[in-house]
């Protein structure tokens, strides 16, 4: 698996990470919707477009606030290099929408 944004930084914030008993985890490392997203475990490949992470110790805002902040961190300059194009928030919302639309439709038909 690639490299998630609890790794880059060593914020221990990761389920069952070093910190998370005093600090909690981070929203990213518990977005399930996002597993999978440029490769990575949950939401640690789009922790820019996730709402509420706690990056630097301070709980940021929404991906929209966050795009100064995140356009000056070397981890998300390191995806841009690896995925281009694909790393911004139109494609990850687009991922999350269809990975939710298949998780809706696998669930109806198991349940008709």
């Amino acid at each position: 698996m690639a490299t998630n944004c609890w790794d880059y930084k060593k914020c221990g914030r990761e389920n069952n990470g070093v910190n998370v008993h005093e600090l909690g985890v981070c929203p990213a490392a518990s977005a399930t919707e996002a597993d999978g997203f440029c490769g990575g475990k949950n939401g640690g490949r789009g922790c820019a477009f996730i709402t509420g992470t706690f990056c630097g110790g301070v709980i940021q805002g929404a991906s929209k606030d966050k795009e100064k902040d995140c356009a000056n961190c070397g981890f998300y300059e390191q995806l841009i290099k690896e995925h281009g194009i694909d790393q911004n928030v139109l494609h990850f919302g687009k991922y999350v929408r269809k990975k939710s639309i298949k998780t809706y439709v696998i669930s109806d038909m198991e349940y008709s």
